[in-house]
């Protein structure tokens, strides 16, 4: 059902917004419902419920949307490091984020 690594999440990690005081959902549920929703085509309200409710999933995308999460992880995972050799469509529809590194760590290129 997950739609992540733990390897994955740990390189994502950095990106998601920082709790304050309440409660968090669980990251990688609502970013794997995220992803299902977007890969599938589907409305929010047919997000299978082991990803929680549409309502949360929602949320998260716009909240995440709004903060420019996505941005930043697609940003980072586009950009290539040369001990990783040259990456091309297959990596991005497999789900292999590569060269993920949080927005304060950016190298210049």
């Amino acid at each position: 059902m997950f739609w992540l690594t733990d390897a994955q999440m740990e390189r994502l990690r950095p990106f998601f917004p920082k709790s304050h005081g309440k409660p968090r959902v669980d990251d990688r549920r609502m970013l794997s419902g995220i992803i299902f929703i977007h890969r599938n085509g589907l409305r929010w309200c047919n997000a299978p419920r082991g990803y929680g409710p549409p309502k949360t999933l929602y949320n998260g995308w716009k909240r995440w949307g709004d903060m420019g999460v996505f941005v930043r992880m697609m940003a980072a995972g586009l950009r290539r490091r040369p001990e990783e050799g040259r990456h091309d469509r297959r990596d991005v529809s497999e789900g292999a984020p590569h060269g993920l590194e949080p927005a304060g760590e950016r190298r210049a290129g």
